[in-house]
């Protein structure tokens, strides 16, 4: 969003009212026509793949599809597939083959019946990891220490847009009321889009990605689900399924899904908090564990804040102010159910002495391999 449109938002309050997407091309097109093919009877033989990557700007899903005339059980069957990384910041144009290896297998829920979607990473043309496949580095880390058995949970914030690219359902040329009423919102002025959202939780559930719940935020049209605990790098190959998922629907419905920390301001901004835990952490004194991974953390703040958005921090300079919410950018803290500091121990788990501690500083836009990868090598590889 531009700042023209954030002062346009900000500085003209008005009550909640005005259609929405009516410049929107999915919006207009007829949502029962694709009905007439879908029951077409296909080769028994065929299934539908759709190859999934993080393109070159490490924030951005593309996708494509493919045939099957099988129905693979585990990634390392699937065929190695390649796509022009020139059109994707990946590659150049006179050297531009870059290759998809398929690392995890969800059921499809917009096909269903055996179609899948595929999670790949991707590679150069001599198969080195592309600038974008934080994967890789994740998985070497989760090799070394899991036995430790380190699980991740991560809550995706995020903003519904309409075709003008302001906030879904807010007034033309001004904002809604204050926020207050808005989190955890029941009522058409409250809360927006929820038929989307619950058509990302069951389509989640479907496709196998292990979403927990969903909740409305803060800000109208703000809305956040969440993931897990998944183990290891798995918990990125979870997150990002489930992005795409959301996407995915959102074109149906005709709006846009922005994961931008921060889009317009003087109110909440969009994190990824991401809940961490080992073994250990998870035993009886637990805590004791968590204390010496938040003294880790605090050692290389600013090593893992450049790490936590796809611009090396800058998006969230403008989330990590120490309002709304959130701790300074500049400075480490942590604290019992304090949701202003960089680090929140959640306060059954101070009452339990054990369980896990929530790092609140990725940015919604994070690579989730790219968050997971810094946990593991800060708090279980001493790195």
């Amino acid at each position: 969003m531009s700042d023209n449109s954030h002062s346009k938002i900000e500085d003209n309050p008005k009550i909640l009212s005005g259609p929405v997407l009516t410049n929107s091309p999915n919006a207009v097109l007829s949502k029962t026509l694709l009905g007439r093919y879908n029951d077409l009877p296909l080769p028994a033989d065929k299934i539908l793949a759709t190859y999934i990557w993080i393109d070159g700007t490490g924030e951005h899903l593309r996708c494509k599809d493919r045939t099957l005339n099988f129905i693979p059980k585990v990634p390392k069957e699937l065929p190695i597939w390649n796509f022009d990384g020139s059109s994707t910041g990946q590659s150049d144009g006179h050297n531009s083959d870059t290759f998809l290896y398929p690392r995890a297998i969800y059921k499809d829920p917009f096909r269903r019946g055996n179609h899948i979607l595929v999670m790949c990473d991707t590679y150069m043309y001599n198969m080195e990891p592309t600038e974008s496949n934080h994967r890789i580095k994740c998985l070497e880390a989760y090799e070394k220490c899991k036995d430790d058995e380190p699980w991740f949970g991560i809550e995706q914030e995020y903003i519904l847009l309409d075709s003008d690219l302001r906030p879904f359902g807010w007034p033309p040329g001004g904002c809604p009321p204050p926020q207050g009423p808005y989190y955890c919102g029941v009522g058409a002025n409250k809360v927006f889009a929820r038929d989307l959202i619950e058509a990302h939780y069951r389509c989640c559930l479907y496709a196998g990605v292990p979403i927990c719940g969903t909740n409305a935020e803060v800000m109208p049209s703000q809305w956040e689900f969440q993931v897990g605990p998944s183990v290891g790098v798995s918990a990125g190959d979870d997150l990002w399924v489930a992005r795409y998922i959301l996407h995915r629907l959102a074109e149906e419905y005709g709006v846009i899904v922005t994961f931008d920390p921060k889009p317009v301001q003087d109110w909440n901004g969009s994190g990824a908090h991401t809940n961490f835990s080992t073994k250990k952490m998870r035993e009886e004194n637990g805590i004791i564990e968590i204390e010496k991974a938040i003294d880790k953390l605090s050692k290389v703040h600013m090593k893992h804040i450049k790490v936590y958005d796809p611009r090396g921090g800058k998006d969230n300079e403008r989330r990590l102010t120490g309002l709304h919410e959130t701790a300074s950018i500049n400075d480490f803290s942590a604290g019992v159910a304090s949701r202003q500091s960089s680090i929140r121990i959640p306060r059954n788990v101070a009452e339990e002495k054990k369980g896990y501690l929530e790092d609140r500083r990725p940015a919604s836009n994070c690579d989730p391999y790219a968050v997971i990868d810094a946990l593991m090598r800060t708090c279980m590889l001493n790195e």
